[in-house]
Parts: C-alpha cells; structure tokens; sequence
C-alpha cells in the first residue's frame, strides 16, 4: 500500500510569516497555479512526515474571510470547498488578538484546525508572553508555537495536525449570539445540512445560515456555484428561510444589524480570548503605536501626512533615477559601435544585424535606462515604508473612499507602485519605438 495522503491549506494574515512556515515544511519545493478558474495565485508544495505525503496549499493572507478582494474569496471559497483535510492558521504573536479573528472565522467552517502561534521569538524580544497551553484549552484545538524562519518546532505542526485528526472531535469553543438569531438558525440548519451531504459539500450549516440570513451575496454566490442551484430558490430551502426571516423581522433585526452582531460577537470573543491567553511585561508596549495611529490615521493630520511622505517618495524617485538612467544610456550608446563592428567582423548578414542592432538592442537598452533606476530606487523606499508599519495606514486612510469605488484600501499600494512608471521621459520611448 503507498503512504497515506493528506492535504492541508494555510492561511494567515498577511505578514505573519506564513510563506516562512510553508517553505520550512516543503524544503521550497512548490510551484504555483490557478485554482478553480481563479486569477490569484496559491502556492503548493509538498514534504512527507512520520509515513505521510503532505500536500500543502499557502493561500493569500486575508484578514478576514468576509471577502472584500479577490485574494480574501479565493481563500475563503478554499477553506469552505477546497476538500482540504485540515486547515492550518498561522498568528502572529505579538498581534494574537488580529490572528484570532481569522481563527474564528475559520472555526466556523471546520473543525480540523491547528493553531500556530509564529514568530514567538519576537514575542519574546518584545517582552510578550503567550500562553499556548492555556490557549490550547480556551480553543479546545492544538496550539503550536513556532519561530518559521529560524526552522523551530515547524515540524510539530504536522504530528499536532495528526493528532487533531485522529480524535476527529469539533473544538469546544462556539460563538453564540442572541436567542433570535439562534432560533432563526435552527430553521435552516437542518435543511442546509441534508443539501450539503446531498451535493457532498463539507461546509458546516451554521455559518451558512448565519451568511445567508445576514444577505452576504458573494458568499451566496459561492455556494450557488458549488452547489449548482439557486439557493434561495431551492424548495427545501425556501421554506426555512421564510420562517427564519420572519423570525428577524418580528424582533426587528436587519441584514445589516445581523451582520454587526455577528462582528461584535467574533471580535469580543478575539479580545477576551487574547486577554486571558497573553500578558505584557511591558505594560506600555502599545501606547507608543497608539500614539503614532492617532495622528497618522486621524481625519485632519492622516490624509496631509499620507500625501507629504508619498510625494517626498515619488520626488527622491523621479530627481535620482535621472542621473543612472543617463549614465545608463551613455554606457549602452558607447558599447552600441563596438558590437556593430564585431558583428561586421563575423559577417554577419545585414537582414540579421540590423533587426539585432537597431531593433533589439536599442529597445532593450532605452527599457533599461527608463525603468530600472526608478524601480531601483523606489522599491526600497516603499520597503523602508512597509518595515516602518505605515502601509497599513495608508490602506486605512484610503479604504473608505476606495470602497465607494468598488475597491478596498490595500489597492492603495497598488496604485502607488503604478505611478512610478509616469516619471518615464516621452522621448525615451519614442526613440526606443522609432528605433525597433
């Protein structure tokens, strides 16, 4: 009999760590690919253990599985119908609380989950302690903590995983909410159920019902195309969720009220999990980050402040990049007769020379001089921003209005990294056009 096979998805916030973790268990053998017709990628890779062939998938890091970017429905539309075996959650553990807002989500889904508390040695440094056997019996799942990068204790999440799987038990934490909520619940729970052992979906029911009552319409939309049916429409559905909705409407509670009892209920249970889960032997650890938030993220000074630096980014950019990007088109002028002659030397034909030479060469040349210095220099200042914690900030700062346009405030960054390229002198391009 060949070894046993199983496969397991990691997700995360962004910036915990969670490629580290991936590329310690898989020894950087991966590739990357499209999933179910999607156009972000997830990486796979694979690594055996105690007689088993893992295959791991490391999805986009999300904040939350409430989709709002194509990286954050790619990883919640994974974890709900990627027939993953188990799920593995990596947390940062100097922000736990933001790590277990994810964790919950995911709990909601399925029950094959293993917690890891990375980057520990930083929690150390920072003089934080976490508390991952106490976290352990407060999640009711196992709880590993790791430092990816220095390759420690990574090897314990796969065996941690074994072990989670073997008892095949659900974890004892719930989130439970009012008695309206749960009772408009039950009227769907037990027919979503029958449909997903119908269509063999292994979604749990409850956090169904709960998307469903609170109108999520991508979420919908996704069990609509797994399940091949209109789910609102469908008999054994119809029914229930009438009678659901009354029951919310009867005690005055909206989509929208649902969906905020939902947020209130996870983030309360996130805050009072990582109170009793981790202590600070430096009790001002965040006050300094609470300072800096209220003026950098702040209605009057946020905006003026997010427009000094990136233009002060953008005018190191575009006065620097001139002086290697002519130095650049001096060296590649000079070295433009050299190679002439040598090609005459070899007798190179003139329909090859000339397309080389004229064409290629030249292009190639005036594309290095334009792009390379600015993306030379504006990528490690937009690096030295990130490292500083002030990217985030600016997706904050910017999210409300990117939303009113369809889009969220991380693609904020994106547009910055785009407007690089305008520095591009005009005549640099005609050349290298008239030139090919």
């Amino acid at each position: 009999m060949g070894a046993k096979k199983i496969t397991l998805a990691l997700a995360g916030n962004p910036n915990v760590g969670k490629s580290t973790v991936f590329n310690s268990l898989t020894g950087l053998c991966q590739h990357t690919g499209n999933w179910t017709g999607k156009t972000v990628d997830i990486t796979s890779g694979s690594c055996s253990y105690n007689g088993i062939n893992y295959t791991l998938y490391d999805l986009p890091g999300t904040y939350s599985i409430l989709s709002n970017s194509a990286e954050e429905e790619l990883a919640r539309d994974f974890i709900a119908f990627g027939d993953a075996d188990g799920i593995v959650v990596v947390t940062d553990a100097t922000a736990l609380e933001r790590g277990l807002i994810l964790l919950f989500q995911i709990m909601e889904i399925t029950h094959n989950v293993v917690l890891c508390v990375n980057l520990i040695d930083e929690a150390a440094r920072k003089k934080i302690s976490v508390d991952c056997e106490k976290l352990e019996n407060l999640l009711g799942i196992p709880v590993v903590p790791t430092s990816a990068h220095k390759k420690q204790d990574v090897n314990k999440l796969l065996s941690a995983f074994e072990m989670q799987r073997t008892k095949n038990t659900c974890p004892r934490i719930h989130l439970t909410y009012n008695d309206t909520i749960e009772n408009a619940v039950k009227e769907l729970h037990s027919p979503l159920s029958q449909l997903f052992d119908t269509h063999s979906i292994k979604l749990c029911p409850r956090f169904a019902a709960l998307r469903i009552l609170g109108s999520e319409e991508k979420i919908i939309h996704s069990l609509e195309k797994y399940l091949k049916i209109d789910i609102l429409s469908d008999t054994t559905i119809k029914t229930p969720l009438v009678n659901a909705q009354k029951i919310l409407s009867d005690a005055e509670i909206s989509s929208e009220c649902l969906n905020s009892s939902l947020a209130c209920a996870l983030i309360k249970k996130a805050e009072q999990t990582a109170k009793e889960a981790v202590s600070y032997n430096n009790p001002n650890y965040l006050s300094r980050d609470r300072k800096i938030d209220k003026i950098l993220t702040s209605k009057k000074f946020g905006l003026p402040i997010m427009l000094l630096l990136l233009g002060i980014v953008f005018f190191i950019t575009i006065q620097l990049s001139n002086y290697p990007s002519d130095f650049l088109a001096f060296i590649f002028n000079r070295l433009e007769k050299p190679l002439n002659s040598f090609l005459k030397l070899l007798n190179t034909p003139w329909w090859f020379q000339q397309p080389l030479m004229d064409g290629v060469y030249k292009t190639t040349a005036w594309v290095i001089a334009v792009m390379l210095p600015p993306m030379a220099i504006f990528f490690p200042l937009f690096t030295l921003l990130e490292d500083f914690g002030y990217l985030p900030r600016v997706a904050f700062n910017l999210d409300n209005a990117l939303k009113k346009c369809g889009c969220s405030g991380k693609q904020s960054l994106s547009m910055c990294m785009d407007t690089r390229t305008k520095k591009t002198p005009h005549n640099y391009i005609t050349k290298a056009v008239l030139n090919f």
